[in-house]
C-alpha cells in the first residue's frame, strides 16, 4: 500500500467516526445557517496578486515527520496575511499532517480575513460540510484519489456550498479532470504515493493544461528563481509550506521570500 492508499483508507473510517458523532443532517443543517454570506475567493486573489502565493501553515508530513510541531494557528496564518500571501492554505488531516478543523477557526479569529484553503484529502461529501463550517473559502480536491464522477459531483456540491475547487492533478493521465472546469488546476511537483518531489512536474504539464486556467504550482518549491520561472510558464498561484514552516518566524520568512521573487 502506498502513501495515498493508506491516507484514504484511514480517511474513509475517520469520517464514518466524525458522521456517528455529528450525523450528516445536523451539520447541514449548521452549514445552512451560515450560508449566504461573503466568501473571500482563492480564484480571485490568485488571479489579482502579484505572486500568487498561497502559503501552508503545515506542522507536519508523513516524509518528514513534524516540521513545527508548536506551530500556532492564531499566530502563523495571520503572520503570512500581514507579510504578503495572496491565500493561506492549512492542513486539516490530523493523522498523517498533524492538523485539525480547529485551526482554520483560530486563524479566522485572529484576523485573517483573506481566501483559506481546506487542505485535506476529500473523499466524501461531509467533509465539504466540515470545511464550509470551519471557515474555509477553498477546498483540495485530488485526482489520484477520486474517479471523474466522484470528482464532478464533489465539485458540484462545494460550490452550492459557496466553496471554490483546487482540483490537484499529478500525471498526464490525470489532465482530462481539467475538463471539469475547477476554479484552480493544481499540478502537484509531489507524488503522493512515494513523496518524492520534482518541480519539473509543473514545467512538463503546464502546456498540457488549458489556455484559461489559473494553474497553480504545489509543493517542492523553495527558491524565488524558481517562481519566476514558473510564472513565464504560465502558472498564477504558488502553495508553499515546508519551505516557510521550518523557519523560526515564517511570516518573515515569507516577507523575504517575496521581496527575492
Amino acid at each position: 500500500m502506498d502513501v495515498l492508499e493508506k491516507i484514504v483508507a484511514h480517511k474513509r473510517v475517520e469520517v464514518e467516526k466524525c458522521k456517528e458523532v455529528v450525523p450528516a443532517y445536523a451539520i447541514h443543517s449548521r452549514v445552512e445557517a451560515i450560508l449566504g454570506g461573503k466568501v473571500p475567493s482563492m480564484r480571485e486573489a490568485i488571479v489579482e496578486s502579484t505572486t500568487g502565493i498561497i502559503a501552508e501553515f503545515k506542522r507536519k508530513s508523513p516524509s518528514k515527520g513534524w516540521i513545527k510541531e508548536e506551530g500556532r494557528a492564531d499566530v502563523i496564518p495571520l503572520s503570512y496575511q500581514q507579510n504578503g500571501a495572496a491565500a493561506i492554505s492549512i492542513l486539516t488531516d490530523e493523522e498523517f499532517f498533524g492538523g485539525s478543523d480547529k485551526f482554520i477557526v483560530k486563524a479566522r479569529q485572529s484576523g485573517v480575513s483573506i481566501p483559506v484553503l481546506y487542505k485535506n484529502f476529500i473523499i466524501d461529501e461531509y467533509q465539504l460540510f466540515q470545511a464550509r463550517l470551519c471557515g474555509a473559502s477553498a477546498v483540495l480536491l485530488i485526482a489520484a484519489e477520486l474517479s471523474k464522477e466522484e470528482c464532478r459531483s464533489l465539485l458540484h456540491t462545494a460550490h452550492e456550498l459557496q466553496l471554490e475547487v483546487l482540483l490537484e492533478m499529478h500525471s498526464e493521465q490525470e489532465l482530462e479532470y481539467a475538463d471539469l472546469e475547477p476554479d484552480l488546476c493544481g499540478i502537484n511537483n509531489r507524488n503522493l504515493g512515494t513523496f518524492i518531489t520534482s518541480v519539473d512536474n509543473s514545467f512538463r504539464l503546464a502546456s498540457m493544461l488549458p489556455k484559461e486556467a489559473v494553474k497553480v504550482s504545489e509543493s517542492g518549491i523553495s527558491n524565488p528563481a524558481t517562481i519566476r520561472q514558473l510564472m513565464q510558464a504560465g502558472f498564477k498561484g504558488f502553495l508553499i509550506g515546508e519551505c516557510f514552516m521550518k523557519q523560526e518566524n515564517p511570516g518573515e520568512a515569507l516577507a523575504k521570500f517575496i521581496s527575492e521573487i
